[in-house]
């Protein structure tokens, strides 16, 4: 209970910070409907939403993870971090098939499983977001 408060000032804190930021960001002269800052701004708005609602009804019984989640949560957390670091200059294929197959991995420890899904989860997204969506990605570096 006294945690999901803690948590939902921190959810609040942070959308605020967030929100004040977004009020910085220019309005372009041709701008859609949901723009550069009207998006940040509903973004701002639901994470402070959330964050009231966590204080006002936080649960009866907070059940915490194992220490072992925290470090499949470390782990999750620093491949995501390698990811970025590793997209441009090894394209993109090869950094989000070894996040992929790591991420896998930690949710259902079987290594071919993950090998597979890793691979069809890079390369599909690849085809998706370069071909469907015309992002322009490389597919290596």
């Amino acid at each position: 209970m006294k945690a999901d408060r803690i948590f939902g000032l921190g959810v609040i804190l942070i959308a605020s910070f967030y929100l004040y930021h977004a009020t910085l960001i220019p309005t372009g002269f041709l701008s859609d409907p949901v723009g550069s800052r009207t998006f940040p701004y509903i973004v701002a708005g639901v994470s402070l939403l959330c964050g009231v609602l966590i204080i006002i009804f936080p649960d009866e019984i907070t059940d915490w993870p194992h220490l072992k989640v925290y470090g499949k949560i470390v782990v999750a957390l620093l491949a995501m971090y390698l990811f970025a670091k590793t997209l441009r200059p090894y394209g993109f294929i090869i950094p989000s098939a070894v996040v992929a197959i790591i991420l896998s991995y930690l949710i259902s420890p079987n290594i071919k499983n993950a090998i597979i899904t890793g691979l069809s989860l890079s390369i599909g997204l690849f085809l998706v977001l370069n071909y469907g969506l015309g992002l322009g990605l490389f597919a290596f570096g």
